[in-house]
């Protein structure tokens, strides 16, 4: 944790970051290219674990879409739910073609019928990563606090997805801040922790 800022001059350094790559995001050229090489990479990892459940998420906006990259995924594909503010997210699991409900925040998710799964490789979507592997959400917290239950749990894998031009400089983290074991852009998989 960075203890040389205060609560809210870090809170604030972290929005500024966050808008920083929300906007080089927002501005990005050529970006069929570069999907074509993120999804590849997402297929290349998913292929080297063959049946884990795999965490992906329906990408809103202009969010990357992890769910080209999974296509031929042998193993369980699981995609977040919301339960409630402040608490960990649930992975219930979903199948290519299969309609998703609306949820809060704009999100779509496999219905309430759909099974529950833990999953071992977390594709994390995210605004803003750095060099060292903290991650920047979108301030709600919900992958810090699902990333700690899951690795109270055992072992998990949380992979970041991001275009190149979303890592920022130095992220000041908080002790809830759950750090990323690799990142893929479409220079490939860049590894933060023996993932």
């Amino acid at each position: 944790m960075d203890t040389a800022l205060t609560d809210d001059e870090r809170r604030a350094a972290k929005r500024a970051l966050r808008q920083q790559a929300l906007d080089a995001r927002a501005g990005l050229a050529d970006r069929a290219a570069r999907e074509a090489a993120i999804t590849a990479a997402i297929a290349g990892l998913a292929a080297r674990t063959p049946e884990a459940v795999v965490a992906a998420y329906a990408a809103m906006g202009d969010e990357f879409d992890p769910l080209p990259g999974l296509r031929h995924h042998r193993g369980p594909i699981v995609l977040p739910v919301v339960v409630r503010p402040r608490q960990p997210l649930v992975f219930r699991e979903w199948r290519e073609g299969e309609a998703m409900d609306a949820g809060v925040f704009g999100t779509r998710h496999p219905p309430e019928s759909a099974p529950v799964l833990r999953p071992q490789l977390v594709l994390c979507p995210l605004a803003g990563f750095d060099a060292t592997g903290n991650r920047l959400g979108y301030g709600g917290g919900f992958y810090d606090r699902t990333l700690a239950a899951l690795r109270a749990g055992g072992p998990v894998t949380a992979v970041g997805l991001a275009f190149n031009v979303q890592e920022v400089g130095v992220i000041p983290v908080e002790p809830t801040d759950e750090r990323l074991d690799a990142i893929i852009t479409e220079d490939g998989l860049r590894r933060f922790r023996d993932a």
